[in-house]
């Protein structure tokens, strides 16, 4: 056919409205609730709407907002300078909830920020972003521990602390350090002199381009510039010959140390106890294989529950029997928890003390490790030592 006929078409064309998608009659036969991802609220949101009423984010907001005295925090903020600061009730929520569930990162707090709805409704949709949050914790580090003794004091007048038996044991707490960012004494000693002809050589290269270089890069520079190998590896000498020093000072202290507990033992006056000190210090030598890491040089390396070694610190807490209130907590850089818990016991009795609570502890749980101090060395796997009042 001519002037645009059947047989010039290429496809079949059906006139008419399309045909319909095919459903299965036993979809057809059911009926579902209203699902419309992007239905529009009709009224305001209400964020007191999003939490169950007995969650535990609620009950934090209440703590922080009618229990907590913040007047040490609020204090801080005497000057208006920059820009204005996050609410310090926000903030302070946002911490003790995201510790309480086990969130310590304040990267973690701010993308929680977006997508937890227990951490929108404690930042009433606010998201600081993770820089405020670390600035804030370290900024009121010392009023967070004041907040501690608050806390007690409000368990106690509750009635949660029973204070009849309480119980000590330590955990390892992964750092924020690599094995392979570490390096022993000797190998820094050997890197160093290493690094140092390095930096000799590249020196002497640098002195000889001088000319060249100004040729090379142009009048706007002088040419002398210090090369960037050279700078990294001069930043590598720096940073080893401060882990060294550090390590050595390590070794003095436990030097001294050692030599002050033998000299006290043996019956000798300050004045021997300090000169065998100086001595022991003079001849401390730090071990051949002692590490420092780079990333957290406070941390050490330590066995953990999984049987491999990483980067860790030991965190210690005296908890109550009944109610699980911690009464004291420490972080400590020994692998051990040995020699804890004398310093636990005289940390929950400063607490209590703190808290004003006259009651305390009778008898004190601890696992074979941390009691081994008081016990024999064929202690069981858990022991219990009664305690005595603290003096005063």
């Amino acid at each position: 056919m001519e002037n645009g006929g059947v047989d010039d078409q290429l496809f079949e064309v059906t006139v008419g409205p399309p045909p319909k998608a095919a459903t299965p009659s036993a979809v057809t036969a059911k009926t579902f609730r209203h699902y419309d991802p992007s239905q529009s609220f009709l009224l305001p949101p209400s964020l007191d709407d999003w939490l169950p009423e007995d969650h535990e984010a609620r009950f934090i907001s209440e703590a922080v907002e009618e229990l907590l005295d913040l007047s040490v925090i609020y204090g801080s903020y005497a000057t208006a300078d920059g820009a204005p600061p996050y609410d310090p009730r926000m903030m302070l929520k946002l911490l003790l909830y995201s510790y309480s569930i086990g969130v310590t990162s304040s990267r973690e707090m701010e993308r929680r920020c977006v997508t937890d709805v227990a951490f929108r409704f404690l930042s009433a949709n606010a998201a600081p972003d993770y820089r405020s949050i670390a600035r804030f914790r370290r900024r009121h580090l010392g009023a967070l521990d004041d907040l501690f003794t608050q806390v007690l004091v409000l368990c106690a007048t509750a009635g949660l602390l029973k204070l009849g038996r309480v119980a000590l044991d330590g955990t390892k707490l992964r750092a924020s350090a690599s094995r392979h960012k570490a390096m022993s004494y000797d190998h820094m000693r050997k890197k160093t002199e290493q690094l140092r002809a390095e930096v000799c050589e590249i020196l002497a290269q640098a002195e000889a381009t001088d000319r060249e270089e100004d040729e090379t890069f142009g009048a706007d520079r002088r040419g002398d510039e210090v090369p960037a190998e050279l700078a990294r590896r001069e930043t590598r000498l720096q940073k080893m010959r401060e882990a060294m020093k550090a390590i050595e000072a390590e070794a003095k202290e436990r030097a001294g140390a050692k030599e002050a507990k033998n000299a006290e033992l043996i019956g000798a006056n300050d004045e021997e106890i300090a000169q065998a000190v100086e001595q022991a210090k003079d001849k401390a030598t730090p071990p051949a294989k002692a590490q420092r890491n780079f990333t957290d040089p406070e941390s050490r390396i330590m066995k953990t529950a999984d049987a491999s070694f990483h980067y860790c610190y030991s965190g210690q807490a005296v908890v109550d029997e009944k109610s699980q209130v911690v009464l004291a907590g420490a972080l400590t850089q020994q692998a051990t928890d040995v020699d804890q818990l004398t310093p636990m016991i005289e940390a929950m009795d400063a607490q209590l003390v703190l808290a004003g609570i006259e009651d305390h502890p009778k008898v004190l749980l601890a696992d074979a490790a941390t009691a081994r101090t008081t016990t024999s060395k064929h202690s069981p796997a858990a022991t219990s030592t009664h305690l005595s009042p603290p003096a005063g």
